[in-house]
């Protein structure tokens, strides 16, 4: 049912993180959602105004923040955006899904489909009773899913610039499963917003790091599994994630062998035909010459791409770039609400890139 007739009523639970942080923008702005409630352990009892000087006078402002309680938050809410780390969001999630309460879930807790793989990269899950009805939030690829669904996991930022960018290539066969070798860099808001060391500007500012190499960022089983299900056959891929000096943002340079003779032209016009009637308006494959920068996308839901095809190597490549707050968490997190309940997936979310 399409509720463009009243408003929908939301709740943050998990507030003070940069994914809560945008999630509130971008609420205040939406036409059809309205920030009913939000949760902070820390913060409770702070208006939202007061916590986000930011949003004062915007909808939304003056919610008082509460303890994260399930009774108060289902009486208050249709849907739940879950911005608070993974175990904790799938316990809140159940409890939330008892009282009727449509839940997106922006933690790892329901991206894995297999109790066990989320068991190998976290913890043992606190739900796997769950796990079959969470849907995947790439509202490209799983539009109908996600409008019937109650329970949704949000993508990662990296898997969300990795799938969106390899999806024409795998689903045309164009390259060697077997072959996949994945850059990306990211803004370190990524790393969050707790007070740590490694996160201090002096320790991120004029230095450029890898980390999780080796197949050991907890965003790579994710990423193989979408693009085993993208492919029709179960993949590994190399991933190395880095951390680079930029506040947001998410370059990912993508790698593999192809399986047939082609040329970049023939590759990008087999990309533009397989987005030309994608069911968002988001995705941007540039023109050929043209490569995708992180400024070009900066707070809001597009990613823009593109192809090149080395001829010596006889290797594609991808080039692929989005906001990771904003595409790669909170604003694909509402696109999601807004399938849950019947609105166009783009409402609310088609502001222009923040440039400069």
């Amino acid at each position: 049912m399409t509720n463009t007739d009243h408003t929908i009523r939301a709740g943050l639970v998990g507030v003070t993180g940069y994914t809560g942080m945008e999630l509130a923008r971008l609420l205040a702005g939406h036409p059809h959602i309205r920030l009913t409630t939000a949760t902070s352990r820390t913060e409770a009892g702070c208006r939202l105004g007061e916590l986000y000087p930011f949003l004062e006078h915007l909808p939304g402002c003056d919610v008082v923040l509460i303890e994260p309680d399930p009774d108060a938050i289902a009486a208050q809410c249709d849907v739940a955006f879950l911005a608070v780390p993974h175990g904790t969001a799938a316990e809140m999630g159940k409890a939330l899904l008892e009282r009727g309460v449509k839940t997106v879930d922006l933690s790892a807790d329901f991206r894995l489909h297999d109790a066990g793989t989320y068991a190998a990269w976290y913890a043992p899950h606190p739900c796997p009773e769950l796990l079959p009805e969470a849907v995947y939030g790439l509202p490209e690829l799983n539009m109908q899913a996600l409008r019937a669904a109650r329970l949704v996991a949000n993508p990662g930022c990296y898997p969300t610039s990795v799938i969106l960018g390899l999806a024409a290539a795998l689903k045309n066969n164009l390259i060697k499963t077997d072959s996949v070798i994945i850059d990306s860099k990211s803004g370190t808001t990524g790393a969050g917003r707790k007070a740590v060391v490694p996160s201090l500007f002096c320790e991120v500012s004029d230095t450029f790091r890898a980390y999780g190499v080796g197949g050991k960022h907890r965003h790579t089983p994710e990423i193989e599994q979408e693009l085993s299900a993208l492919a029709g056959t179960p993949m590994t891929v190399s991933f190395t994630p880095h951390l680079v000096p930029m506040n947001r943002g998410i370059l990912s340079t993508i790698y593999a062998s192809l399986a047939v003779d082609t040329d970049t032209d023939a590759v990008h016009q087999l990309y533009a035909d397989f987005w030309k009637d994608a069911p968002t308006p988001w995705i941007r494959v540039l023109p050929a010459g043209k490569l995708p920068e992180t400024r070009n996308v900066r707070g809001s839901m597009f990613c823009d791409m593109s192809v090149v095809v080395d001829k010596r190597t006889k290797r594609l490549i991808v080039v692929s770039v989005i906001d990771n707050i904003c595409r790669g968490a909170s604003g694909q997190a509402v696109a999601n609400a807004n399938l849950l309940f019947g609105l166009p997936v783009a409402e609310g979310l088609m502001a222009a890139p923040l440039l400069p």
